[in-house]
């Protein structure tokens, strides 16, 4: 511990005694001793009496007889014994992560430490230490459960938000058909009039024509009323026609109407929700958004778990500086202007002087530092306690993400509402140039396919389609950066250029063509941990980029086929290789050497089982598209045929 750190713990010890709490968790106390009673003098020579036993601390607190009776000494001993338990917060620093246990002091100490010095660094009174859930871990976890319980709501709201709004495009287009028949309707009336008003008396009415004199007149005379009688009978449908065209228009009006209400109300209700959340991120302390961005990462493999650590680090370090600071981040839209901001910040300028809209400055002990909005704050740290977590196609979580997915769960929890596309989130966001991003904003490339949270020093927290995981890395290649904490443009924002790598979705690269080195992570043969699996169904795993393309692999025989892939056999570890080869010394792999130990290669059965068989020349059709192959060896007259045995990508030796 250092000596600044040492020197804030002795400090809220001082405070507590101030308060009447001088005693720590895990301290004793020594009773002071009591004034002996004064005796009545007596008539008589009192007979010998022994020297009185010294009474023990217990005794004189009111512990039971059995204790009074105990000698001192020994009741002494036994308090020497006993353990001391140490302070909380020495128990909490144990348990953290010994290559940066000074790092994380900082931001535990702060839990202890920020409510005994929030009176004098900050200018609102803080809320004392010993009331309940002020506890930072305690309101981080409370703080992480309502958050999620929040954006599990917002993504149910957002689902009927598609239906309604289907629905009002439905009604919508049948408005407008029932108008088009409406006026065609009308039309036709129009038309008739038109007609009738230009014809003669005669022509209407064709029997005054008649001449009783004339026998040939009279049948003329009928047929021509005849046509007559029909035109009025066209003209009265025409009207009917009418009428009822128009009583659909007014019923298409009504529906529509009702769907507008719908839609109205779904997006008003996802608008409170939001609000709400965004008035509870705007009272989290730094201190708890540092607990916050710790909570349920999962592990990485290999350099990627140093890089995730390190930059939740930094961030948590960000927090810490701002916490002992007594700086709480404000909300967004006081950080709109830079012109108007609260009392306490100035406007942060960029490289040329001009000042960046969103965010603001302080000073933190001597130095200035970034404030970044309430909103911000939280989005980020939500975004970090989803590292490690599996990547998934148009995964929106909370177990599993896409880059687009990742992004809008994050924002939603931070208050902000996003689109779960990349392209969508691209459209919505404020642009900012490249010398003004912060920390939050959304870094696009790939020709939009591909986003993440800007973290500084030219890092993304991103879930990558190529590390299959959420976690953080560099972004190469970025062509757009927006800020959702600014107002959304008037236009929408210009198309991005196309991606000129070949990366698909999320940093997605092509399937692979040529060998694939088996080795990855810094795990060896049937020693990687689950936790860097995949899974693919019932028990079996692989890599996650290999458990992706089995995923595409099988969607695509199942609906050929109209039955799912069979498996067998996926990842096997170093213990059941030793077993595999126990009970088939000719079949299996020596253990450590299987292929199936690198977590790339799966045993396939249902036909695929059998060399020529309907299924198997579906798969060397077929399977290449999805990253699949079958080594040479392993073909109908190689070295050691094995027809269900297929694997991702051609796999060096290792």
């Amino acid at each position: 511990m250092t000596a600044q750190e040492a020197a804030a713990v002795r400090a809220v010890l001082a405070a507590r005694a101030a308060a009447g709490d001088a005693t720590p968790a895990g301290t004793r106390t020594t009773p002071e001793p009591r004034k002996p009673a004064a005796r009545k003098p007596a008539a008589r020579k009192p007979a010998a009496r022994k020297p009185p036993a010294r009474t023990s601390a217990a005794t004189r607190t009111g512990r039971p007889s059995a204790a009074r009776r105990a000698p001192a000494r020994t009741s002494a001993k036994k308090r020497s014994r006993r353990p001391v338990q140490p302070p909380a917060w020495r128990r909490y620093l144990a348990a953290q992560d010994a290559r940066h246990w000074k790092r994380r002091a900082l931001v535990v100490v702060l839990g202890i430490v920020l409510p005994a010095f929030a009176g004098a660094l900050s200018p609102t009174p803080p809320v004392p230490a010993t009331a309940a859930g002020t506890d930072p871990l305690n309101l981080a976890a409370s703080t992480q459960q309502s958050l999620a319980d929040d954006a599990a709501r917002y993504r149910r709201l957002q689902q009927d938000l598609v239906g309604r709004r289907d629905e009002l495009a439905r009604a919508q287009a049948a408005e407008a058909q029932a108008r088009a028949d409406a006026a065609t309707a009308r039309a036709a009336v129009g038309g008739l009039s038109a007609d009738l008003y230009r014809m003669t008396t005669e022509q209407r009415a064709p029997l005054l024509t008649l001449d009783v004199h004339d026998s040939g007149s009279v049948s003329d005379a009928l047929w021509m009323q005849g046509l007559a009688e029909r035109a009025d009978d066209d003209r009265s449908l025409d009207v009917t026609r009418a009428a009822r065209a128009q009583q659909a228009v007014t019923a298409a009006v009504a529906a529509t109407r009702t769907a507008q209400v719908a839609v109205d109300a779904a997006e008003a209700e996802s608008g409170t929700l939001l609000a709400a959340v965004r008035e509870q991120v705007a009272d989290l302390s730094p201190a708890t958004t540092a607990q916050l961005a710790g909570l349920s990462a999962v592990p990485a493999a290999g350099e990627q778990q140093e890089r995730n650590t390190q930059a939740l680090h930094r961030w948590q370090d960000y927090l810490g500086a701002l916490a002992v600071a007594g700086i709480q981040p404000p909300a967004a839209a006081e950080l709109t202007d830079p012109t108007d901001l609260p009392d306490g910040f100035s406007p942060a300028l960029d490289g040329t002087g001009m000042p960046i809209p969103g965010v603001a400055l302080a000073v933190a002990g001597n130095r200035p530092v970034t404030v970044l909005p309430a909103e911000t704050v939280a989005a980020v740290s939500v975004a970090f306690a989803q590292l490690g977590r599996p990547y998934q196609a148009g995964g929106t979580g909370p177990d599993a993400y896409d880059c687009a997915g990742l992004a809008a769960a994050a924002w939603v929890q931070g208050g902000l509402g996003l689109p779960t596309t990349a392209a969508g989130q691209w459209t919505t966001g404020a642009p900012v140039p490249a010398s003004q991003l912060q920390v939050g904003d959304l870094v696009f490339a790939d020709g939009g396919a591909d986003v993440g949270l800007y973290l500084g020093e030219g890092q993304v927290l991103a879930a990558s389609a190529a590390g299959w995981s959420v976690g953080v890395r560099t972004m190469t290649g970025a062509t757009g950066t927006v800020r959702v904490t600014l107002p959304s443009p008037a236009t929408p924002n210009a198309p991005l250029p196309p991606a000129a790598n070949g990366n698909g979705a999320c940093g997605a690269p092509p399937a692979p063509v040529g060998p694939v080195s088996p080795m990855w992570g810094g795990y060896g043969n049937g020693r990687i941990p689950t936790s860097a699996l995949c899974a693919i169904g019932g028990s079996h795993a692989l890599r996650c980029d290999a458990a992706a393309g089995y995923a595409g692999l099988a969607a695509a025989f199942a609906a050929d086929f109209g039955r799912p892939m069979c498996i067998t056999d996926s990842y096997r570890s170093f213990a059941a290789q030793v077993s595999a080869y126990r009970a088939k010394p000719r079949l299996a792999a020596y253990p450590g050497t299987s292929n199936h130990g690198w977590a790339l290669a799966v045993d396939l059965c249902g036909g695929i089982n059998r060399a020529g068989s309907a299924e198997w020349q579906w798969m060397t059709a077929n399977a290449g598209r999805y990253g699949f192959v079958q080594p040479d060896w392993a073909q109908p007259g190689g070295e050691k045929p094995e027809a269900w045995h297929w694997e991702f990508g051609h796999l060096l030796d290792a």
